[in-house]
């Protein structure tokens, strides 16, 4: 099972088991020893409702800590009780380029989502994101994933992240203070919450672009409720000694 169906059907799980289950400590020592894998407790939360409930209260947890350890810290800091609720999304955002569809939030390309074996999120990077009267914020942003050769768009990155405690964030504050809207009828691809577009509401500072080797006005990234950030670019073509380096 692809992992677009896997995550998709994990929200409409119904139990299909006939005989009783494991213990929950049983469950967390087996996963424990398959180091959390994320495709078997997506495809094991699609066929029954307990496990759903397991992975949703503990092994995305267990997945999230061990994958990503001192971000986690980070984010748990200082009461941050929005990521209790949402390890699940959370353990998406990690291994998930969400891609875009025609007529979706990404102009009228299709480029499928998919598992991604390895992402860094850098706190760092993420203060590039935000203007500076916001950048005592928290924000933890991915490096682009790159889809080469996209026709008319050219070479276009994906990235994700998230925020800290974004229920009291000064881009919060700021996007509520301005009236942005929300999007009408799109939704965060890993929590479904309502999203806000950061190009229509002018929050996107230049720095994103040097940050991502990108063209400046070519640039759009989307905020959910929950702090989930999901953006597209159109990336820079390599220089004559990036392509010679890449090629030695």
């Amino acid at each position: 099972m692809i992992i677009t169906k896997q995550y998709r059907c994990i929200h409409s799980a119904t139990c299909m088991c006939t005989k009783g289950h494991l213990s929950e400590e049983v469950i967390f020592l087996i996963f424990q020893h398959l180091n959390w894998n994320p495709k078997l407790i997506a495809t094991l939360s699609c066929v029954c409702k307990w496990f759903d409930d397991l992975a949703k209260r503990v092994l995305w947890k267990e997945f999230c800590k061990t994958r990503a350890p001192k971000m986690m810290l980070d984010l748990q800091t200082g009461g941050n009780l929005s990521v209790d609720g949402n390890w699940r999304a959370l353990g998406k955002l990690l291994i998930y380029c969400s891609g875009c569809t025609k007529g979706g939030l990404f102009n009228n390309i299709y480029i499928p989502g998919h598992f991604v074996y390895r992402t860094r999120f850098s706190r760092t990077s993420g203060k590039s994101f935000l203007l500076p009267q916001c950048r005592t914020d928290v924000l933890y942003v991915s490096d682009p994933c790159e889809h080469l050769d996209q026709g008319e768009e050219g070479d276009v990155g994906f990235f994700r992240g998230v925020f800290k405690s974004f229920a009291t964030s000064k881009v919060r504050k700021l996007l509520i203070k301005k009236e942005a809207p929300l999007h009408p009828t799109e939704v965060c691809p890993y929590c479904k919450a309502k999203l806000w577009s950061m190009l229509q509401a002018k929050l996107i500072p230049s720095s994103a672009s040097c940050r991502l080797d990108a063209y400046e006005d070519c640039i759009e990234y989307y905020v959910c409720l929950n702090g989930h950030v999901l953006g597209i670019c159109t990336l820079l073509p390599l220089s004559d000694s990036d392509e010679a380096s890449e090629l030695e």
